[in-house]
């Protein structure tokens, strides 16, 4: 269970926006903004570069300015999600992270596709798990203990698949819970960490479902340097059944926002 901590550290928030059940996901699941405002200039360069080099190959970091003006930036999109899907969601997140946070100092975004950052101290390399956004389905499930237990499994392969040398830090899998009901996780950490890194932030993620996700139908942790999500339809490409969709259904989540 999390502590009372970490639960102070958070700001409860309910989103009232459908987002589509298939395609793009057009609108950001969540958003992080911190510090004063300054380095316009560094930030509209790493940006545009962000946008330019991850656009061809679903990763990029970039610097700008020196001093007191300097920036660093880091973009990635999921990696199961085609090129034009990837090149959508950053020319979006671009456009709306210095909007969004009013050009503050330390500002991210999530989308279901893609997470973009830019700081003024530099964090590439480094396991960030302070700020994040977390999504739970409000909808509970039956047979708790037998539910949970056929997540951690699911998750478990995800995870590990996603940490292993060589796997770009993205990781899949699916399991039957029931013979109506399959469970199906995902495990992503940005491409700028180690694999033993990567470990301990998806480690880190796991541990929290048990605070904020319990018995639900569907719940994701996403961090600045990984994320790891599961649900009981398909969400990951290439979508399985017609009950897929890419795109999480807002409506049926309860957002939650973690702040450092």
């Amino acid at each position: 269970m999390e502590s009372s901590t970490m639960r102070r550290g958070c700001v409860l928030l309910v989103s009232l926006a459908l987002l589509p059940l298939l395609g793009m996901a057009a609108d950001s699941i969540g958003s992080y903004c911190a510090g004063s405002n300054k380095a316009v200039a560094s930030i509209n360069s790493v940006l545009a570069d962000l946008v330019a080099t991850a656009s061809t190959g679903g990763y990029a970091t970039s610097t700008a300015g020196k001093g007191s003006t300097v920036i660093y930036g880091l973009a990635q999109c999921r990696g199961d999600v085609s090129a034009g899907e990837c090149a959508a969601c950053l020319a979006d997140a671009a456009k709306q992270l210095p909007s969004t946070c009013s050009y503050s100092s330390d500002a991210r975004i999530w989308y279901d596709f893609c997470f973009m950052r830019y700081e003024n101290a530099d964090f590439i390399g480094q396991a960030d798990t302070d700020a994040g956004v977390i999504l739970v389905n409000v909808q509970a499930v039956d047979n708790a203990k037998a539910f949970e237990k056929a997540v951690a499994k699911v998750v478990g392969k995800a995870t590990a698949q996603a940490s292993a040398a060589g796997s770009a830090g993205l990781g899949r899998a699916k399991d039957q819970y029931t013979p109506f009901v399959t469970v199906y996780g995902l495990a992503q950490c940005t491409r700028d960490l180690a694999p033993l890194a990567c470990a301990q932030c998806l480690s880190t993620a796991v541990s929290r479902f048990g605070g904020y996700c319990g018995a639900r139908q569907g719940c994701q942790i996403n961090y600045s340097s990984c994320r790891v999500r599961y649900e009981i339809y398909p969400f990951y490409f290439p979508l399985a059944g017609d009950g897929g969709r890419a795109a999480t259904d807002m409506a049926r989540n309860t957002k939650i926002v973690v702040h450092p």
